[in-house]
């Protein structure tokens, strides 16, 4: 079907509130504007941001290059007084190793990922943005528009962007209407620890990422957070058993700080809360009037995510392909599609990084990796790397086989 790009008058429903969702609206409302059009831009969101009334599973750190990313292609201001703490760089645990890796001019901020989404969705709503309160509950595409239902409205548009994360509701909306499939996940757990404001300087600003033996959990970790820990592990089923497990773990233990004298902490007093994030590209992520961003349509990174960036710069590629080229499956593939290569061809590489951490994990091989890091740069900024997600997988890999690198490490084996 030939959909040519929306044109002045025309209508975007976005079905999601989050990041993907306001990027792409925030996107849509400047180019739009760029270009002389008038364009109609609705926001489905059922939950309520404002008052933290809902928790985000997301750990909340903020990386490279989304602040530039909100500044200059969104005219956002990066809100910087939600910042909790700035980390400077990560202490990488393995089985029976730990190293300090050290980030660079460019430090990550740690924020409640509640309030980030409430700031965002409030500056779309200042700009003219509709914002309907409300879940999808069906829809229905016909050849000249697509019908959205909501609890508490209908909404007729051009095209429908798909900005829901990995909501399972949603997504069979989808699924049943069109050839999407929403991406393979790994499961999360997350809980707050708050052990006082002592023992919380004492612990510093580092986030601490541990690769545990334990087969099931992939990896953990420790983020601070101006006056609490957030602690979170993911893998292919993890549960509560398995974060009581982690919590008890004497690694993990060694690393968190004992709770000031005022307060007293047991892990089964922690309140566990479970999400989801991808592993994989949703299959048919985009069609006739319709298009995925973020989570729904698994562009982000893999093994470590950078969630929150890749939705805000996949809701940006897909508003421009919207208002510049078109609304059809040809025109989000011949655009939107060739877009996003940089995260697409980095998706091998970061699942066969992914897979090759599981293994040498599982078997304690990380250990030498870590000795022989200490002694090579090179080696420490491909692991920092790797942990931030502040380059591509292939980069990572290119730097991590380098022959001084592999002898280092082949030499830490025989050590």
């Amino acid at each position: 079907m030939e959909l040519d790009a929306l044109p002045s008058g025309g209508h975007v429903a976005i079905i999601g509130g989050g990041p993907g969702g306001t990027g792409c609206a925030l996107a849509l409302h400047k180019l739009a504007a760029q270009m002389g059009r008038s364009v109609q831009i609705t926001i489905l969101e059922g939950k309520q941001f404002s008052g933290e009334h809902h928790y985000n599973q997301c750990a909340g750190v903020i990386s490279p290059p989304l602040p530039e990313l909100l500044e200059t292609r969104l005219d956002v201001p990066f809100p910087n007084h939600l910042s909790q703490t700035v980390i400077p760089g990560y202490v990488l645990h393995t089985g029976r190793e730990t190293i300090v890796l050290d980030g660079d001019e460019h430090p990550s901020i740690a924020l409640r990922r509640i309030q980030f989404d409430e700031y965002m969705l409030r500056t779309a709503r200042e700009r003219g943005i509709t914002i309907r309160a409300a879940r999808a509950v069906d829809l229905e595409f016909h050849t000249g528009r697509v019908v959205i239902y909501a609890e508490n409205t209908t909404l007729d548009a051009d095209v429908v962007v798909g900005a829901f994360g990995l909501d399972e509701g949603t997504a069979a909306l989808f699924a049943r209407h069109t050839a999407y499939r929403p991406p393979d996940a790994l499961s999360s757990v997350v809980t707050k620890y708050h052990p006082g404001a002592d023992s919380m300087a004492a612990f510093g600003s580092y986030i601490h990422a541990f690769l545990p033996v334990q087969p099931r959990i992939e990896f953990g970790a420790v983020t601070p957070k101006k006056n609490h820990l957030t602690i979170n592990i993911a893998g292919r089923d993890v549960d509560a058993t398995l974060m009581q497990a982690f919590l008890a773990d004497p690694q993990v233990r060694a690393a968190l700080p004992s709770p000031d004298k005022s307060r007293q902490h047991k892990t089964a007093d922690f309140q566990f809360f479970k999400g989801r994030f991808p592993r994989s590209k949703a299959r048919n992520y985009y069609g006739d009037r319709y298009v995925m961003v973020g989570d729904a349509a698994g562009l982000v990174r893999a093994f470590k995510g950078k969630g929150i960036t890749s939705a805000v710069l996949t809701g940006i590629r897909a508003a421009e392909t919207i208002l510049q080229t078109g609304i059809s499956q040809q025109a989000f593939n011949d655009s939107y599609r060739a877009a996003n290569q940089d995260i697409l061809r980095d998706l091998p590489y970061g699942r066969a990084m992914r897979s090759l951490t599981i293994l040498l994990s599982r078997f304690g091989l990380l250990d030498p990796v870590v000795r022989a890091a200490r002694h090579d740069p090179g080696l420490q900024r491909a692991l920092f790397d790797a942990v931030s997600a502040h380059a591509p997988y292939k980069e990572i890999a290119r730097k991590a086989l380098q022959p001084q690198v592999l002898w280092g490490v082949l030499r830490a084996f025989a050590g």
